[in-house]
């Protein structure tokens, strides 16, 4: 599955074009939204992104206002996760999630299972998608923290050894 979601182009949140292609080889795909009530999150997504990001490992934010959450435009969703968050990781601009206008990667990473065996539309905010770095994608429902073990156990299985402390 890897290659076909690697190729889809992405547009960046400040209006450039990607694709995950580009990014860490292990990526926690997210759908994010500034009022949802799950946006505390951001801060542990962000606490994974310094804790692993020199090792191979990236969280992608992946704007959405499916369900009626986001802020009205990229400046102002950029400003908010920046002064309320901290957050460093990449960011896209706003994507569909269901439906048929739904981006590209989203109709892919739907095709994946969460853990009780259920594929399908993305059910709120916060939706976590974890891309190992052998290309399998795992699938975490919205209220599954970002630092939840299984999460964690599988970006560590996924990543190079930490260096040794000096």
């Amino acid at each position: 599955m890897t290659s076909s979601i690697d190729d889809i182009p992405l547009t960046t949140i400040d209006g450039g074009t990607a694709t995950l292609a580009e990014y860490a080889p292990v990526k926690l795909i997210v759908n994010v939204a500034s009022r949802c009530g799950l946006a505390p999150q951001y801060e542990k997504l962000e606490e994974l992104q310094k804790r692993y990001g020199d090792r191979g490992f990236t969280v992608l934010g992946f704007p959405s206002n499916q369900f009626l959450q986001e802020l009205g435009d990229t400046e102002k969703i950029k400003e908010y996760c920046s002064m309320t968050w901290g957050v460093t990781f990449p960011m896209f601009d706003k994507v569909k999630l269901n439906g048929r206008s739904a981006h590209p990667l989203y109709q892919e990473l739907k095709k994946t299972p969460d853990a009780s065996g259920k594929a399908g539309r993305v059910t709120w905010n916060f939706e976590k998608f974890l891309v190992t770095a052998d290309g399998a994608v795992h699938r975490f429902r919205p209220t599954v923290q970002p630092d939840d073990p299984e999460i964690i156990a599988l970006i560590e299985a996924s990543l190079p050894s930490a260096p040794a402390a000096e």
